[in-house]
């Protein structure tokens, strides 16, 4: 059995997972979200066609609160957009946010069976920002026609930041294997830009720059991570401490403690370790696994994977 096999094996033993339904994935967060926004722009959209009161009047409205304008001086006015448009779409725009779900969850989920659980979030949050500074760059300093008259809202520069991330990381993972060789993500991801790109240069320039700002944000967060650093530590670090503000019971286990645990002490060569292989550390790695990725565990973790994987009594 491979290092690959034996790591899908305890994720199914593992009660916490990547599963859909688990409390802590990530891409079931991002459909919960953008699936509630959605609801609450379509909800008064129809409010607004009951009362016959005209698009123009609920884009006016609503939707302009929801979604990043076309100058630095507006959204000055409103910066909370810079986030709320990432999230937001409205009902006339059902195809397209059917569309990015299907793509977000493709390459989402290829994503974090790639790098764990804490990735995904960050980097959705990034392409989308900067989707919208190229959008904001784009309507000030480059004149044509219409643009005076264009909002960015959508998850579209998010999405493309979550495919190209995950083609960067590992561009031959296949989908559809059950097709000759299966379809590599570098193939996927070059048919999801030209067609993305095409649908929306057609309506104004700026869409179509802001969604390739957000590939670009894509890129880099995988360039730092390879270098490794984390431009998404700071995120998860900001939301373990807002969560775990009011839970006293939450507490950093010392390295003292865990080596006291994890290994050993008894009869060894001065400064030698002996792995002691017990459930707590197996369910340590597995929650690494779960936060970052298999990826990203040393020699001696999977050596200690392996061995547990012998063991009967601790699977």
């Amino acid at each position: 059995m491979g290092e690959a096999d034996r790591y899908q094996e305890y994720r199914h033993l593992k009660k916490e997972g990547l599963l859909a339904g688990s409390d802590n994935n990530a891409l079931t967060a991002l459909f919960i979200i953008n699936s509630i926004f959605f609801l609450l722009l379509l909800t008064m959209q129809v409010v607004y066609f009951y009362y016959e009161q005209s698009s123009a009047d609920f884009r006016n409205d609503i939707v302009k609160w929801f979604s990043v304008p076309n100058d630095f001086k507006t959204f000055t006015e409103r910066p909370w957009t810079l986030l709320t448009f990432m999230f937001s779409d409205t009902g006339s725009n059902l195809l397209r946010i059917i569309s990015n779900m299907i793509w977000l969850w493709a390459f989402g989920n290829a994503l974090q069976q790639m790098t764990g659980n804490d990735k995904l979030i960050p980097i959705y949050i990034y392409g989308g920002v900067a989707g919208a500074l190229v959008f904001l760059c784009c309507s000030t300093f480059i004149s044509y026609p219409g643009n005076s008259h264009v909002f960015l809202i959508g998850a579209n520069a998010s999405v493309l930041a979550v495919a190209t991330a995950t083609t960067y990381l590992s561009p031959n993972h296949r989908f559809f294997t059950h097709i000759g060789n299966g379809v590599p993500l570098w193939l996927i991801l070059t048919f999801f830009i030209i067609i993305d790109f095409i649908s929306v240069v057609s309506i104004n320039l700026s869409f179509g720059l802001s969604h390739l700002g957000g590939a670009l944000a894509g890129f880099v967060f995988i360039l730092l991570l390879k270098k490794g650093k984390d431009p998404g530590a700071w995120m998860n670090k900001s939301y373990d401490i807002f969560i775990n503000l009011f839970n006293p019971h939450k507490k950093k286990q010392s390295s003292a403690i865990r080596n006291t645990v994890f290994y050993e002490t008894g009869e060894r060569k001065p400064f030698e370790k002996k792995q002691l292989i017990n459930q707590s550390r197996v369910d340590e790695i597995l929650d690494k696994i779960n936060s970052k990725g298999f990826h990203f565990l040393t020699e001696e973790e999977k050596e200690i994977l392996k061995k547990a994987s012998e063991d009967d009594s601790l699977l």
